[in-house]
């Protein structure tokens, strides 16, 4: 409502424009921004004659348009995608392919889910278009450990996923997109053999380290067998992702997460003027992203800071709330029941982030990337992440943000107490954290992906 606020705002007060827009300047700023300007100028030229809003400026200003637009490309082609997805709940990577498909103009895209839940009516919200082609359950929910295993049961969810297959061959066969892009891991497995059933170019995103503490061993070789003969190009969102792909792809390349920007300008206002510190951790409440870690350091912290108090934003999924269980029990063993807060799962993470005054990553296992680390990092907060895959690769040590070793109760604990006894250092880690996290605006993501695709299909053209 604010940046809407300041639209009407900017339009309202901005002088008539004598001529008319052009489209493809509109393109090109709607894909990489506004172009640089002079101070106290309105063109974006660098021509002197050229900064003032004199008549002859303004003639000679559309003959430099006319005579720029003869050197110009085509305009980008519109290309129809097929994204594939196993599921159809709000997780990380799901919530990315929605900001993805909103980042993609040209892209006509159309999305097929084997479950039907609270993702379709956000993707198509995006401007897709959506269907459930269902997937039997006990294929869907099977488990890492379960994969590649000689178990009769899981012989037989293999047949499932075959037949599956086979049904979405013949279902991307009626549509005939340009590719398909398969946003999971699972949808990874049957959607690039669908695709190449097809005859369609197909692009794997991997969001997954395919590493011994991830796969077992015999599920991350058959893995690596498909990412290498399957798909035309795998996308992984870091390059600790892509190392752990194997070193035979065909065609990798390092893409992130796109993380929305919005204005925090007020909430930063109001993060300075509370007198009660609060420091979150924001994610999938599992065994290896550290919940526990947070909580024995936030214990440690408080006997200096009594006035702290803590967050643990996020719920448990596939199968790990034993582990949510046991940081409740966490919590009361450590005397912090009445100082930290469990918020469940939660729509808009950025109401979440504007309460907190230091985000905590306290991955004990490398991070694929970290998105919520992004996150923290638009919204001006000062964050505290191990120094072990993505986040690793984010984040500048002591420049727009701090690393400490995974696990490491002792070291989390310094880092947090340098951050809130040192306001100063809160301010310029936030302030250099959003210029960072600007290098993942949706705008530059989807101008990244819709290049690999343009790459792709000039390399492969379809039939």
């Amino acid at each position: 409502a604010a940046g809407q606020r300041a639209l009407y705002e900017r339009v309202a007060t901005k002088p008539r424009a004598r001529s008319r827009v052009r489209p493809r300047r509109a393109v090109a700023v709607q894909q990489f921004g506004e172009p640089a300007r002079i101070a106290g100028g309105g063109r974006p030229f660098a021509l002197p004659v050229l900064r003032n809003d004199a008549a002859a400026a303004r003639a000679l200003a559309s003959v430099v348009d006319v005579l720029s637009r003869r050197d110009a490309g085509p305009a980008p082609q519109r290309i129809k995608v097929v994204y594939l997805d196993h599921v159809a709940r709000m997780s990380g990577g799901e919530l990315a392919l929605v900001r993805l498909i909103e980042a993609l103009p040209t892209v006509e895209a159309h999305v097929i889910l084997a479950e039907d839940g609270p993702l379709r009516p956000a993707l198509e919200a995006a401007g897709a278009t959506v269907e459930v082609l269902p997937l039997d359950p006990r294929a869907r929910d099977l488990r890492r450990d379960e994969v590649a295993s000689a178990r009769l049961a899981t012989a037989r969810t293999a047949a499932v996923v075959g037949r599956y297959t086979l049904r979405l061959a013949r279902r991307l066969r009626a549509l005939e997109p340009d590719l398909v892009h398969a946003n999971s891991l699972k949808s990874g497995y049957y959607g690039s053999a669908a695709a190449r059933l097809a005859r369609v170019p197909v692009v794997w995103h991997l969001r997954d380290r395919l590493a011994d503490d991830y796969l077992p061993a015999r599920a991350g070789r058959l893995t690596h067998a498909l990412l290498r003969y399957l798909p035309d190009l795998v996308i992984c969102n870091s390059a600790e992702t892509l190392r752990t792909a194997g070193p035979k792809l065909r065609s990798g390349a390092i893409v992130g997460s796109p993380v929305v920007h919005d204005p925090y300008e007020p909430v930063a206002k109001r993060r300075t003027a509370r007198r009660t510190n609060v420091i979150g951790i924001v994610g999938r409440i599992a065994d290896w992203k550290g919940q526990d870690v947070f909580l024995r350091a936030l214990a440690e912290l408080r006997t200096e800071h009594p006035q702290l108090r803590g967050r643990i934003v996020g719920a448990a999924m596939f199968g790990e709330h034993d582990y949510e269980r046991s940081l409740h029990e966490l919590a009361d063993e450590l005397g912090l029941a009445d100082a930290v807060e469990f918020t469940g799962y939660v729509d808009a993470v950025e109401t979440e982030l504007a309460g907190l005054d230091v985000l905590v990553h306290a991955s004990v296992l490398p991070e694929p990337f970290g998105q919520v680390v992004v996150e923290g990092m638009a919204a001006g907060l000062p964050v505290v992440a191990t120094s072990a895959g993505g986040p690793a690769e984010i984040i500048t040590d002591g420049e727009d943000g701090l690393l400490v070793p995974p696990g490491d109760v002792e070291a989390l604990t310094v880092a947090l107490k340098r951050l809130l006894t040192d306001k100063q250092l809160r301010s310029r880690l936030g302030r250099a954290a959003r210029l960072r996290a600007e290098d993942f605006a949706p705008e530059v993501i989807g101008a990244q992906v819709r290049g690999l695709y343009d790459e792709l299909l000039a390399r492969r053209p379809q039939r």
